[in-house]
C-alpha cells in the first residue's frame, strides 16, 4: 500500500510541494503530542498534590519524586530499552551523525517518560522531550515517504519548531529556536516549511486549549532610557548565572555518569537529593511555572505566601529574598538529580525558572539598596527569563522572541534585546557552546552555521574508507612482493602481522630503483623495505581532523586503524575531496 502511495506521489507531487504537505502534518501531530504531555503532567500533579495543606510542609514531597523517577527508569529500561535523555542533544547527534534519522519510539516514549518524571515532581522541563518527540515525528514521516537526507534534516527542524510553537503558542520563537539551537540554515527552501509547521502547531494549540498565554503578565510602566544600565547589569548577571548553571550541570552529570551501571545507587542518591530539596523548597516541584506566574503578578505578602506555600518559610514573607536565593542556588542540583537518577526531562523550563528568579531577585535588591532609578520587578523578572535562556542555550533571538510572544510583552523588545545580548556576550567568554551542543562539540560532532565545518561534520569516515586492499607480511621476499603488486590496484601495500596489526607499508614509488633488478629479488625482504606511513587515522577521528592531517602531510592516501591498531582500510585524498565537494554543493543548494 505504501509503495503505491509513494509511486503516485512521485508521479504527481514534486518533492518541494510534498515537503510543505508533510510540514503541515508535522505541526499538527506535534501540537497533539504537546497537548497530551501537558495534560498528563497536570493530571498526575493534580492527583498527587490537590489535597496538600497549603500552610504547612508535606512529608509526601519526600516520596513522590523518588516514585516518579523509579517508574520512569523502569519504563525506559524494560519498555523503551534505549537512552532517551538529553532530548535536544540527541536531535543534534541524529542530524550530524545519523543522517537525521530518529527512532520510531522517540515519537511517544519521551512523552510517557517525562510525564511520569515531572508529574511526580521531577525538577525538569517538558520542552526538550516534546522537541525530541516533534523532531522524531518529522524524521519518521520523512523516512516513511523516503525523502532524501536534506529533506529529513528540514523535517526534523520542522518538528522542533512546531514543538516549541505548540507548547508556548510562539511560532516565531519556534522558527528562531530551530535556526539558533539546531543550526538549521534559514534559506527560502527551509523557511516556508518551518513556518508552516510552527503556525500549524500554534493554531491547533489555540483550538485545543484556548487563547490564554502560558503566563499572565501586565507591563509595569513603559520602558525608560534610564533603565539601560540596570538592564546591561542584569544581562551580565544572567550570563554568570548561566555559567553557574552549565558548569554545575556538567559536574553533576559526571558524578552520576560514574554510577552508570549502579541503578539503585543512582536512584537512591538522586532521589534523596531531589526529595530533600523539594521538601524544603516546594517551588522546585515539577516545571515551576506556577512560581514564575507569582513573580510576574505578585504584589503583597499574600502573593508571596503563595510562593512560600507548603514550605517551612510559609508566613514569613520577610525571608522572601533568602528563599529566592536558596531556590536559585539549588535548582541546578534538583534538575541534575532528576536526570541523573533516571528521570526524563530537559533544561528549557529550568532555564526559564532560574531566569525569572534571577530577574526578580536582581530588581528587588536593586530597589532595596536604592542603587539608581527604581526598576519594575515584574518587568525584570521577564527580562531575566530571556537573559538566562540566551546564556544557557546560546540563543539570544530565541530568548527575545519567546518571552515577547509568551507574555505579550512586545513593548519590552528593546530591554529584552539588551539583556539577551549582554547575557550571551558574557557567557561566550567562558563557554563557546550551548548546554545542548557542548557534549557533541567536544567530540567534533556538532553542526554549525559554518558551511565547511558543517559538511565535514556530516561526512562519514566510514563511507569513504576503501576496505578492499592487498596486504603483505614482514618475511615476504622482494620477488613475492613484486608479485603482490601485480595484483594490487594501489601503489601502496600495508604490512600486517598475523593479527592484522599495521606494522608499516611498502610504497612502490620508493622501491622503484630495485624492483626491476631481478638479481636482488632474494636479497631483500619486506621488513627491510617497509616504511611508516606519513600518518595514521583512527576510525573515530572527526573529518575536520582527518582533512587537516591530509593537508599537513600532503599524503595521497592514509591508513585507518581501529583502537587495537588493526588495519580497517585506506582513505584516498582524491575520493575524500570528491565527496566533500559534492556535499558542499548539495548543502548550499537552495
Amino acid at each position: 500500500m505504501i509503495e503505491r502511495i509513494i509511486a503516485w506521489r512521485e508521479a504527481h507531487i514534486s518533492d518541494r510541494q510534498f515537503t510543505l504537505i508533510l510540514s503541515f502534518f508535522v505541526g499538527l501531530f506535534s501540537a497533539v503530542a504537546a497537548l497530551a504531555l501537558h495534560s498528563l503532567i497536570n493530571g498526575i500533579e493534580h492527583l498527587l498534590t490537590s489535597g496538600f495543606n497549603f500552610q504547612s510542609y508535606n512529608w509526601l514531597y519526600l516520596l513522590f519524586p523518588v516514585v516518579g523517577i523509579y517508574l520512569t527508569a523502569l519504563f525506559v529500561k524494560y519498555v523503551v530499552k534505549d537512552n532517551i535523555s538529553h532530548g535536544i542533544t540527541r536531535i543534534l547527534y541524529a542530524i550530524s551523525r545519523n543522517k537525521s534519522k530518529l527512532r520510531r519510539h522517540n515519537t511517544w516514549s519521551s512523552v510517557v517518560a517525562s510525564a511520569l518524571t515531572i508529574g511526580f515532581g521531577g525538577s525538569v522541563g517538558a520542552e526538550a522531550p516534546i522537541v525530541l518527540t516533534g523532531s522524531a515525528i518529522g524524521s519518521n514521516l520523512g523516512q516513511l515517504f523516503r525523502m532524501d537526507g536534506k529533506t529529513l534534516m528540514l523535517l526534523v527542524g520542522c518538528g522542533a519548531s512546531a514543538a516549541i510553537a505548540g507548547i508556548f503558542k510562539a511560532p516565531i520563537a519556534g522558527l528562531v529556536f530551530t535556526i539558533e539551537v539546531l543550526m538549521i540554515d534559514l534559506t527560502m527552501a527551509s523557511m516556508l516549511p518551518i513556518l508552516i509547521a510552527s503556525v500549524t502547531a500554534t493554531c491547533f494549540t489555540y483550538i485545543f486549549v484556548g487563547g490564554d498565554a502560558l503566563f499572565h503578565f501586565t507591563l509595569d510602566g513603559s520602558w525608560q532610557v534610564e533603565r539601560v544600565p540596570p538592564s546591561i547589569l542584569l544581562g551580565i548577571a544572567c550570563g554568570l548565572v548561566s555559567l553557574y548553571f552549565i558548569r554545575m550541570m556538567t559536574a553533576c552529570e559526571k558524578l552520576f555518569a560514574r554510577l552508570k551501571d549502579r541503578f539503585y545507587v543512582r536512584l537512591l542518591l538522586g532521589g534523596l537529593v531531589l526529595s530533600a530539596l523539594i521538601f524544603f523548597f516546594p517551588s522546585l516541584y515539577g516545571e515551576g511555572y506556577a512560581s514564575i506566574d507569582v513573580l510576574l503578578n505578585g504584589k503583597d505578602s499574600s502573593d508571596w505566601n503563595v510562593l512560600l506555600g507548603n514550605s517551612l518559610f510559609y508566613g514569613q514573607d520577610h525571608l522572601l529574598i533568602l528563599y529566592l536565593a536558596l531556590v536559585l542556588f539549588t535548582k541546578v542540583f534538583a534538575t541534575s538529580a532528576t536526570n541523573g537518577a533516571g528521570g526524563c526531562g530537559g533544561t528549557f523550563a529550568p532555564s526559564l525558572f532560574i531566569g525569572a528568579f534571577s530577574g526578580f531577585l536582581f530588581a528587588r535588591l536593586w530597589n532595596i539598596y536604592n542603587i539608581g532609578t527604581v526598576v519594575p520587578e515584574k518587568n525584570f523578572t521577564l527580562l531575566g527569563m530571556a537573559g538566562v535562556m540566551a546564556g544557557v542555550m546560546h540563543a539570544p533571538l530565541t530568548g527575545i522572541f519567546l518571552i515577547a510572544e509568551l507574555t505579550g510583552g512586545y513593548r519590552l523588545f528593546v530591554p529584552l534585546m539588551i539583556v539577551s545580548i549582554s547575557a550571551y556576550l558574557t557567557i561566550i567568554i567562558f563557554e563557546p557552546h550551548s548546554i545542548y551542543g557542548m557534549r557533541l562539540a567536544r567530540e567534533g560532532k556538532l553542526i554549525t552555521h559554518h558551511t565547511d565545518r558543517s559538511v565535514l561534520t556530516l561526512m562519514s569516515l566510514e563511507s569513504i574508507i576503501d576496505r578492499h586492499f592487498e596486504s603483505t607480511k614482514q618475511d615476504v621476499t622482494l620477488a613475492q612482493l613484486v608479485h603482490s603488486f601485480s595484483h594490487s590496484q594501489s601503489s601502496v601495500l600495508p604490512v600486517l602481522d598475523e593479527a592484522g596489526t599495521l606494522l608499516g607499508e611498502i610504497d612502490f614509488t620508493k622501491i622503484r630503483h630495485i624492483v626491476f633488478r631481478t638479481e636482488l629479488y632474494h636479497h631483500f625482504t619486506v621488513a627491510q623495505l617497509m616504511t611508516q606511513p606519513p600518518a595514521t587515522l583512527f576510525i573515530d577521528d572527526p573529518m575536520e581532523q582527518v582533512m587537516g592531517i591530509f593537508e599537513r602531510t600532503n599524503a595521497v592516501q592514509l591508513p585507518v586503524i581501529d583502537p587495537d591498531h588493526h588495519l580497517v582500510g585506506y582513505i584516498s585524498r582524491t575520493r575524500m575531496y570528491a565527496v566533500y565537494r559534492k556535499m558542499v554543493a548539495d548543502f548550499s543548494t537552495d
